[in-house]
């Protein structure tokens, strides 16, 4: 049979429309598989919280979860020439404290299990804290009110060869809308009087530690925080910060000044200096996830 040229070409012409026409729906189909944000964390714990973006406030811990198996550095560093020292002439002279000797702290932190975080941290004077922390409350919205967290520690001197305490307290924080996090944590310090002196017979001390980090731009924070000694052993003035933080990626740095050196539990119960004494400082912290 033969087959007219004419209806080959029209053929021709109409199945070229057809595989026209289909490729465009096709790749419609597929632009929105391509177009797809990826796959959110299956870890909430590695999720950003935009009002508690560290484990710290200045020295007082917070209910910050750390992610199963990630790890966290964070250095101390508080200069020990006080503000009011001399006049402001001395004051410039000395680059307002930071050309003063200081006590610098060094930590690692490390998540065991959801919820269950573990680390050291070592200060210059030689001074250890090997702590444990467990989350037993995370606040939600449709959930707790309010997050809870069990802490433990020990400490000691000369490199864990000197005299030991520990503590053991609660961890509370709340947080305020999008504006801020406040904390109240109750803590024992046990054998916190290192020297022991008969004099003076209170070896334990009970503090409530109060803070909070405010949110005044979407990467940077006021913190404060205050130690109030309750009973016990209690020399000294009781201890408090105030800095500001900024936070980029995974590292946070904060400039703060304290009336003291303190950034352990057992150091909170005695480095509170006095009342009139300031001292600047920062911390820098690195999480790694």
């Amino acid at each position: 049979m033969k087959i007219c040229p004419k209806v080959v070409w029209g053929a021709s012409v109409v199945l070229a429309v057809v595989a026209l026409s289909a490729a465009p729906a096709h790749a419609q189909a597929q632009t929105p598989t391509a177009a797809q944000a990826p796959p959110e964390t299956s870890d909430p714990d590695s999720r950003l919280d935009p009002l508690q973006p560290d484990f710290t406030l200045a020295a007082l811990p917070t209910t910050l979860r750390m992610p199963k198996h990630k790890m966290g550095f964070r250095v101390t560093h508080r200069f020990t020439r006080a503000l009011g020292d001399g006049d402001f002439s001395d004051l410039v002279s000395n680059f307002f404290g930071f050309d003063a000797g200081a006590q610098i702290g060094l930590e690692f932190r490390l998540g065991l299990l959801p919820g269950t975080q573990v680390g050291v941290h070592r200060t210059s004077d030689r001074s250890i804290q090997v702590f444990g922390q467990q989350s037993v409350l995370k606040e939600k919205s449709d959930g707790p009110p309010l997050s809870l967290d069990v802490i433990a520690t020990l400490e000691g001197a000369n490199n864990m060869r000197g005299a030991k305490s520990s503590a053991i307290g609660l961890l509370l924080s709340k947080k305020l809308g999008k504006l801020a996090a406040v904390y109240v944590e109750p803590l024992v310090v046990v054998n916190s009087n290192l020297a022991d002196l008969a004099a003076d017979p209170d070896n334990n001390t009970a503090m409530i530690g109060l803070g909070a980090r405010v949110r005044i731009r979407p990467a940077v924070y006021l913190v404060g925080e205050v130690t109030p000694r309750v009973s016990g052993y209690r020399p000294g003035a009781d201890q408090a910060s105030f800095g500001i933080e900024m936070r980029s990626g995974g590292h946070t740095f904060q400039i703060n000044v304290s009336n003291g050196f303190g950034t352990t539990l057992g150091q909170l119960t005695r480095s509170g200096v006095n009342a009139d004494s300031w001292f600047i400082g920062f911390n820098i912290s690195r999480k790694f996830f």
